[in-house]
């Protein structure tokens, strides 16, 4: 346990842990957005998925556990970075210039902050129903229908999901580098790929509640 803090308690290890739990919380993402897109399938797809998922308590709570902890250790470690670094540079520099200069990288720490918030509503919405006034626990389809029917929360669902591609944008590029994967002969393709998904992951999401305003799911 000793060298554990003291791993955890380094800079790189805060950047190690951070990289990890980017892994776990992109693999989650990849396979929820893979799961939703059922809706498009009709109600017994998406139901029946929603049911597979909540078949094994031990399984779904093992899940939500290891979620819970990669999403609390990721925010930990990115708020003591960020302390890190600005003690390290209390004054600031006239001019700073990022490695990777782009609008995803200068997001990321409003974004974070964003998710953060969405993630708390997207709970009381969807998982618990607390503010979903139609929500059926048998009935997944219908609590996404109904659910994206008001406009409102159709939009801030699109503007988090904005915020999501953003963050894995950059959040991908990162993750590469720490774990070690910085190379001439790599970088392209980890930049590709980092748009890639980031892409696919936001499209996807967005497409259900656009899907609902448009009239195309019912």
């Amino acid at each position: 346990m000793a060298w554990v803090l003291r791993f955890y308690g380094s800079t790189i290890g805060k950047k190690i842990v951070m990289a990890v739990t980017g892994v776990i919380l992109v693999g989650f993402v990849l396979g929820h957005v893979t799961g939703n897109l059922l809706v498009y399938r009709g109600p017994d797809a998406l139901n029946a998925y929603a049911a597979l998922v909540k078949s094994s308590a031990v399984v779904l709570w093992g899940v939500r556990l290891t979620l819970l902890a990669a999403v609390g250790l990721h925010i930990l470690s990115a708020v003591q970075l960020t302390r890190l670094a600005r003690a390290a540079r209390p004054a600031g520099y006239d001019t700073l210039r990022s490695r990777a200069d782009t609008f995803s990288a200068h997001t990321m720490r409003w974004g974070g902050v964003a998710l953060v918030i969405f993630l708390v509503y997207h709970i009381l919405h969807f998982t618990t129903g607390t503010v979903h006034p139609s929500f059926d626990v048998h009935d997944v389809y219908g609590n996404v229908i109904w659910g994206f029917q008001v406009p409102w929360v159709a939009g801030f669902y699109i503007v988090a999901m904005v915020a999501l591609g953003l963050h894995l944008h950059h959040g991908i590029w990162s993750l590469f580098q720490t774990l070690g994967v910085n190379h001439p002969h790599v970088n392209t393709g980890r930049k590709r790929i980092a748009a890639v998904v980031a892409l696919l992951v936001s499209a996807g999401f967005i497409a259900i509640p656009v899907g609902v305003l448009a009239g195309v799911l019912k």
